[in-house]
C-alpha cells in the first residue's frame, strides 16, 4: 500500500476524491492507497520534523518497540513515544501491543503503508 502526503489542503483533496469518483463510475480499479492532506507546507513541516521523519523511516526499516526505536535512533524514550503518538494521529504509522513474555505487555510501532511519498507544492 501507497502513503501519499499532500499539502494543498481542503480544495485538492476535494479535487483527488472526485477524480477517485469518475474512475469508480467508469469502472476502474483503484488501487489501495492512504492519503494524508495539510493545508499547507508550513502545517506538514510542523508535524512531520526531521525527527519524526527519521521515526519513520526507521520503522520503514523494521517495526520494533518504541524503547528499541529510541535506543536505535539515539533519543529519549519519552521524546519517541510522543513523536510516535503524534505521527500515529495524523497516519504516518500504526501501533499494536504485543505480548513481552515475562515483562507484560509492549507498543510496537509499525509502517502505515510500504511506500512513503511527501508531495508539498509551495504556491
Amino acid at each position: 500500500m501507497k502513503l501519499t502526503v499532500h499539502t494543498d489542503g481542503m480544495q485538492g483533496y476535494k479535487d483527488r476524491a472526485l477524480a477517485r469518483a469518475a474512475r469508480l463510475d467508469r469502472n476502474e480499479k483503484l488501487t489501495p492507497e492512504i492519503s494524508i492532506t495539510f493545508d499547507d507546507p508550513v502545517s506538514m513541516a510542523e508535524v512531520l520534523t526531521v525527527q519524526r521523519l527519521r521515526l519513520v523511516r526507521q520503522v520503514q526499516e523494521q517495526s520494533s518497540s518504541i524503547s528499541d526505536l529510541a535506543r536505535r535512533l539515539r533519543r529519549d524514550p519519552a521524546a519517541v513515544r510522543k513523536d510516535v503518538n503524534k505521527l500515529e494521529s495524523v497516519g504516518m504509522v500504526r501501533t499494536e501491543e504485543r505480548i513481552n513474555p515475562g515483562h507484560g505487555r509492549v507498543k510496537f510501532v509499525l509502517p502505515a503503508a510500504r511506500e512513503l511519498r511527501l508531495i508539498a507544492v509551495l504556491s
